[in-house]
């Protein structure tokens, strides 16, 4: 599923419990918004993925928001950058903040 900021805004009283800031090549980064309604992907009005040039600036985008977490999340492909077969490996995360319970 995806989601705008538009319809983010207009959702009363918007809550993300996880913000995935998720880094790809190119030293670009999306956004997915977990929250009631399930797993969203920030897009533009087209439905295209809304690409961030940083981690900044996906955190300065949706600020006015309430966010109870946010983690950076990086794939990693080092089995194949050694020559090794893909493997299954999780991505790194990193917690760059959680609210207090």
């Amino acid at each position: 599923m995806r989601i705008t900021l538009d319809e983010l805004k207009n959702l009363e009283q918007p809550v993300i419990d996880l913000l995935e800031i998720l880094s790809l090549e190119g030293q670009q980064y999306m956004a997915r918004l977990h929250g009631p309604g399930g797993m969203k992907v920030l897009s533009d009005h087209k439905g295209q993925i809304r690409l961030f040039r940083s981690a900044w600036q996906i955190q300065d985008t949706l600020s006015s928001y309430t966010i109870r977490e946010t983690q950076v999340v990086h794939p990693s492909a080092y089995h194949e950058m050694v020559g090794m077969a893909p493997a299954d490996i999780e991505p790194m995360r990193i917690q760059v903040q959680r609210q207090k319970s």
